[in-house]
């Protein structure tokens, strides 16, 4: 799997959290899993960790970066590869 740039890594997590931010039910459990408040939403959306602990989330439900990815016309894989691109998301090697 290739990475996407940086800047497009960031961008595609800038979108996801806007379009997390229109899922009433799920930005509720977004804030309570992750411990972030509505001040954080705000002020980290330009950190590029924070911008990965958005995908994380996300990835973690194939119900919800399905939807993700439909609403926003992207690849299935792209979220994937824009958290590879993100600060954590390079691949564990144990050998």
């Amino acid at each position: 799997m290739t990475p996407l740039s940086r800047d497009s890594a960031e961008l595609l997590a800038i979108e996801a959290l806007s379009w997390l931010l229109g899922q009433d039910d799920l930005v509720t459990v977004f804030m309570g899993s992750t411990g972030a408040g509505a001040d954080d939403l705000k002020s980290r959306a330009q950190d590029p960790e924070f911008l990965a602990s958005v995908l994380d989330f996300l990835l973690m439900d194939d119900a919800w970066i399905t939807g993700f990815c439909r609403d926003l016309n992207y690849k299935p894989e792209f979220p994937m590869r824009a958290r590879a691109a993100l600060p954590g998301g390079a691949a564990v090697n144990w050998t």
